[in-house]
């Protein structure tokens, strides 16, 4: 079933214990993050504010006892889109909550899909489909999900991922 913005919104307000991404691609080209991204290559400060929507959904998703997390894969050299995420993005999501894991791929290789998706209670899968250039083409809500497979990609991505602190530290990043 493919989803709206809406619909994929409320995946989040009707889940109720967990949501989890796993994020693979090397940019991802949104309207609402061009001012910004020009910014970040300007070599400008990071606004005041910068992605309070989703810090303000975070911290309401923890108020309410859920977790909500990602693993992040990169491979160095870095694109400019992670550089920016890993600077202003990824620091203000972890303040404000969510749990996010690094997984540098650079020289490893494991059994882990090429899509981004978003799993909500270990239980409902949303495949996310990009053009090579990162723009968002579906939201696709798989029906009758190998759920087996997805925890397990889950679970490979989780158990090889770092902090971003000890990230930078590794790779003085």
């Amino acid at each position: 079933m493919l989803l709206d913005a809406e619909e994929f919104g409320r995946r989040f307000v009707e889940c109720e214990r967990s949501a989890w991404r796993f994020e693979c691609q090397s940019t991802y080209n949104m309207s609402r993050e061009q001012e910004n991204l020009r910014l970040f290559r300007a070599g400008a400060s990071k606004p005041e504010g910068h992605n309070s929507r989703w810090h303000e959904r975070v911290r309401a998703f923890s108020a309410a006892g859920k977790t909500i997390g990602r693993v992040r894969t990169v491979r160095r050299p870095l694109s400019e889109y992670q550089r920016y995420q890993l600077a202003w993005g990824i620091p203000g999501n972890l303040d404000a909550g969510e749990d996010i894991r690094i997984l540098d791929l650079t020289d490893l290789e494991f059994d882990l899909p090429p899509h981004d998706f978003w799993l909500f209670d270990e239980s409902l899968v949303v495949e996310l489909c990009f053009d090579s250039d990162g723009t968002l083409v579906t939201r696709q809500q798989l029906e009758n999900p190998d759920l087996t497979r997805y925890l397990a990609w889950r679970d490979t991505a989780l158990s090889h991922a770092e902090t971003l602190s000890d990230w930078n530290a590794r790779t003085r990043h």
